[in-house]
């Protein structure tokens, strides 16, 4: 065991987000923005931004790290690309105004299909779909929930759909 794999994850939080040189086994050289630290293997997720919205992920394996050397500290905008990188794009932020929006304009589109739907839970965030589905904020196909696969489907669907005539 290494140096580097027996630091402690507090060790590494020190180095993520940060732009680093990373000498591994027979001389071999990475540079990159770090992203996160396996706890486990102690391997490194390096970012290195390219043309426009690109980005090149390398893993330097934990038993192969021998050095790590930090180079520049990552500014706002650094570390919310960063954090941007492995984000699914329905994960973007809503405001509150936006998702009150986004409910009720499905709510109405399912009403007017026919299709029973109510409020539930403490602010009325989530909607209800025949008392069998749920669908949580911001209120797209990957947040609906049953155990009803049949119903699940088709309703995800329905949303997608909706979705889709929106844009």
């Amino acid at each position: 065991m290494n140096d580097w794999q027996r630091k402690s994850p507090l060790d590494w939080e020190v180095y993520v987000n940060k732009l680093v040189k990373v000498v591994a086994i027979e001389k071999h050289e990475y540079e990159g923005w770090v992203v996160t630290v396996d706890p486990v293997s102690a391997s490194i997720v390096l970012a290195t931004f390219l043309e426009g919205e690109e980005v090149s992920i390398s893993v330097v394996m934990g038993h192969a790290v021998q050095e790590v050397e930090i180079l520049r500290e990552g500014d706002s905008e650094t570390k919310e690309r960063l954090s941007r990188i492995f984000a699914p794009e329905e994960t973007k932020a809503y405001s509150p105004e936006e998702l009150e929006r986004r409910r009720n304009d499905l709510k109405t589109w399912l009403e007017r299909n026919h299709i029973p739907v109510a409020e539930q839970g403490e602010s009325g965030r989530t909607l209800s779909v025949a008392g069998v589905l749920t669908i949580d904020p911001p209120y797209g196909p990957e947040q609906c929930s049953s155990s009803n696969e049949i119903i699940l489907s088709r309703v995800q669907g329905l949303v997608q759909g909706y979705l889709q005539k929106q844009q």
